[in-house]
């Protein structure tokens, strides 16, 4: 199933893709949400972000060719850092390209979003608390990240977040293809099976010490060919199964 955040008119609602059609629901993915019976087509509703995370927990260096190319190794655990919600953008929103940087970056990844409250979970729980995948784009200001220390100019600006354009639920993230173009041009391709933590394990991890609430978002890490974003660029990150999140670069 394809669980969508959509607006229609001067609403904001979910629903879930049937073909050409979202279905509309009554309420929340994550409080047992129900049919309307109503539907709209889906070329007359605009997509956004397909949660609204109260956080974004990021994992750095989960390729090892990425690790590699950062100039390090995969970590003994998990390298975790925040991304507020203010982050947060849906498909077809435009990146804002701030001021204070002269090198943004792309990082397209797997997404797992939460359903439910996790805790202190084994890698199974945490597993059964996933509601599904979608595509994201870790922004990141390259410059910022070298010179700052800690990462939250980097990597928490406004725009940094795009997500979307679905959760699908029935994805298996354990070998899915992901790539990312940057104005039609294949800058990074590679499979989730390359993930050194898979999202199982980065969600009980992460639970270890932080509580997840549903509608969380956890990034899996980026694969190895990040590089930078210009104003007017188009930035794609395409996961096989789940669908093709799209952003322009504008001026911030």
């Amino acid at each position: 199933m394809r669980l969508v955040r959509f607006r229609f008119g001067d609403s904001i609602a979910t629903g879930a893709l049937d073909g050409n059609d979202v279905r509309v629901l009554r309420g929340t993915f994550f409080e047992d949400p129900v049919p309307t019976g109503d539907a709209v087509p889906v070329d007359d509703v605009r997509l956004l972000a397909p949660v609204l995370p109260s956080k974004v927990v990021a994992v750095g260096k989960n390729y090892p060719e990425h690790a590699v190319e950062m100039g390090g190794d995969v970590p003994e655990e998990p390298l975790v850092f925040l991304k507020p919600s203010t982050a947060v953008i849906g498909p077809g929103d435009p990146i804002a390209y701030p001021p204070i940087s002269r090198r943004m970056d792309y990082e397209g990844e797997l997404a797992c979003v939460v359903g439910r409250i996790i805790r202190r979970a084994t890698s199974e729980e945490a597993s059964r608390g996933i509601l599904g995948y979608t595509c994201a784009n870790d922004v990141t200001l390259r410059d910022l990240q070298a010179t700052d220390g800690q990462w939250a100019r980097a990597k928490g600006f406004d725009t940094s977040c795009p997500l979307g354009p679905w959760v699908e639920t029935e994805a298996d993230p354990s070998d899915l293809a992901l790539e990312t173009r940057v104005n039609g041009e294949v800058r990074q391709s590679a499979r989730t099976s390359q993930l050194a933590f898979d999202p199982a394990e980065l969600v009980a991890f992460i639970s270890t010490f932080m509580t997840l609430l549903p509608g969380d978002v956890v990034l899996t890490g980026t694969p190895a060919g990040v590089g930078p974003l210009d104003v007017g660029d188009a930035v794609e990150v395409s996961i096989e199964g789940i669908g093709t999140l799209a952003n322009t670069v504008v001026a911030g």
